[in-house]
């Protein structure tokens, strides 16, 4: 804790933020069902209400140590096919597969995306044992979903609907990749080659990182001749784009376009810790976003992405998962640079005015999320691919499921070592939407500073204490019952915890408001002189 001297000076800042309140919330119930893979880090797509589940592993979070991290025998090496509805799970290997397929399929954190009834993977991270060596494969893959789905559940020959080109612009794992029109954007992500090492590159085994640091734009030819990447555009930013393990989310912004937004994201250049900021992708263009803060939900996580034509509003809710920053007990924001799992379920509004907000809406039950993946439900009200319309919603309506993904049994176990800490669960969750007056707490100022003044009341020494969670400008202002300003400071603090003291004795009895603000929260505090 920081203990500052009461020598300061203050300020007045006139408008406070208060909070606003999410027009919904959600609620998490388990669904039986019994046989259901367990894993995290997949991809999947759909087909006829069915799912498809490849790659990932079956384990839980990779251990820290070089000789035990992504241990090749917890690949998945099997691709699934869900029923949901039926309770129903079918199951087929990867043998029959080209070998350098099969070794793709295998890997985690493989970047897909849909388009018709075709899904293609790219990229993925794992143990080749054609090379002796862990790699980033190089690998674009289309799979025909209705012919894979009739030859799992059938038990057909799985290889004739697969094809994959070889190109290097696709070693991409941690990434993601979207779909516009006819566009497809693999955005973000890394070639990672060897073993994973906390001690960094050139420690032991040693191992070769490079992240992308760009927006792939491209198209795709897939008809019965050729396989191709077309009309390849890359934009690198080396300062904003180098994130991995991030959430890509389809939008549709307030004039109407339609794009995505990365959601913070690891690692900043500066520090092993989370992005806070937000970019925007459009066609042909992008913007970073240093107006807003994610504090919650930093990772990859399952996440649903609703928009109201009506409200001019743009809603991403996060299902749990890893995060920097969460709320205590006591409704703090607290933070935890060495960023556990979490329960957290969050929600990001993107008003009209282009203004955002965030928001926690409650809790997962259990450390769960983190690599998993949220399946709209079936004849939902869709405006595009990945977007609920929520205008189009019952008041309370089964809007998907979550599925997969690493369960935790504490926040912080990548430091245990531990091989039973974590693991890759095989639970369903309902996800229901409930059109109403909400609970939801908005980041504010409130949970921001945790602001505490003690003793109150106060008769000779005022102690004032509170948090920031990031490097900040604070200002401080104390007034009168009747808003004279008495003091006021602006103060460029670190973040941590601070204590301040004033001494008030020689105020006169009676009430006073001592306000906290930086550019973006407020909060305002009453004490009494006695």
């Amino acid at each position: 804790m920081k203990k500052l001297p009461a020598t300061l000076l203050f300020f007045f800042f006139v408008k406070l933020i208060f909070a606003q309140t999410a027009t919904f919330t959600v609620a998490i119930e388990e669904e039986a069902f019994p046989g259901f893979p367990a894993l995290q880090s997949f991809v999947e797509g759909r087909h006829d209400g069915k799912w498809v589940l490849i790659g990932g592993r079956t384990d839980g979070l990779h251990q820290r140590q070089p000789f035990a991290a992504f241990d090749p025998d917890f690949k998945n090496t099997s691709i699934y096919v869900v029923d949901i509805a039926a309770k129903q799970v079918w199951s087929k290997p990867l043998t029959g597969l080209p070998a350098n397929l099969v070794e793709q399929l295998a890997s985690t954190n493989m970047e897909s995306v849909q388009r018709d009834d075709v899904l293609y993977i790219a990229g993925g991270y794992g143990y080749s044992p054609s090379l002796d060596e862990f790699i980033t494969y190089p690998y674009l893959t289309a799979v025909d979903l209705p012919g894979l789905v009739n030859a799992v559940t059938s038990g057909g020959d799985i290889a004739p609907h697969f094809r994959y080109l070889t190109d290097g612009r696709v070693r991409v794992t941690g990434g993601y990749l979207g779909l516009l029109d006819d566009d497809f954007y693999l955005v973000g992500g890394q070639n990672f080659e060897g073993r994973y090492n906390p001690m960094g590159p050139n420690h032991g085994p040693g191992f070769f990182q490079e992240y992308t640091n760009a927006i792939k734009k491209f198209r795709v030819t897939n008809d019965d001749a050729t396989l191709a990447i077309t009309d390849y555009e890359e934009t690198v930013d080396t300062a904003n784009l180098r994130r991995r393990d991030y959430n890509l989310v389809p939008q549709i912004f307030p004039d109407g376009s339609e794009g995505f937004t990365v959601f913070s994201g690891v690692f900043r250049p500066d520090a092993d810790l989370p992005w806070l900021n937000t970019v925007d992708v459009l066609p042909g263009s992008y913007t970073v976003n240093n107006d807003f803060n994610q504090y919650l939900n930093q990772y990859h996580t399952a996440h649903a992405a609703l928009y109201s034509a009506a409200q001019n509003e743009m809603h991403t809710a996060f299902f749990g998962g890893i995060s920097r920053y969460f709320l205590n007990t006591a409704g703090v924001l607290v933070d935890d640079p060495d960023v556990p799992f979490v329960k957290t379920i969050s929600l990001v509004t993107r008003s009209g005015d282009g203004s955002m907000q965030e928001f926690k809406l409650g809790e997962m039950p259990g450390l769960l999320g983190s690599g998993a993946e949220f399946m709209p439900a079936e004849n939902l009200p869709m405006l595009t691919d990945g977007i609920i319309n929520l205008d189009g919603l019952a008041n309370e309506q089964l809007i998907g499921h979550i599925i997969g993904g690493i369960e935790s049994t504490l926040p912080n176990v990548l430091f245990l070592n531990g091989d039973d800490l974590s693991s890759a669960s095989g639970r369903v969750f309902k996800v229901i939407l409930q059109k109403q007056a909400t609970g939801a707490v908005e980041i504010g100022g409130e949970q921001y500073f945790g602001l505490k003044l003690f003793p109150n009341p106060a008769s000779g020494k005022l102690t004032v204490n509170f948090f920031v969670p990031v490097n900040d400008v604070v200002y401080l202002t104390f007034t009168d019952s009747t808003g004279k300003v008495l003091k006021h400071e602006k103060r460029t603090v670190e973040y941590g915890e601070y204590e301040l003291y004033y001494d008030v004795s020689g105020w006169a009895a009676g009430s006073y408001f001592l306000e906290v603000k930086n550019e973006r929260y407020g909060v305002r505090r009453v004490f009494v002189k006695e």
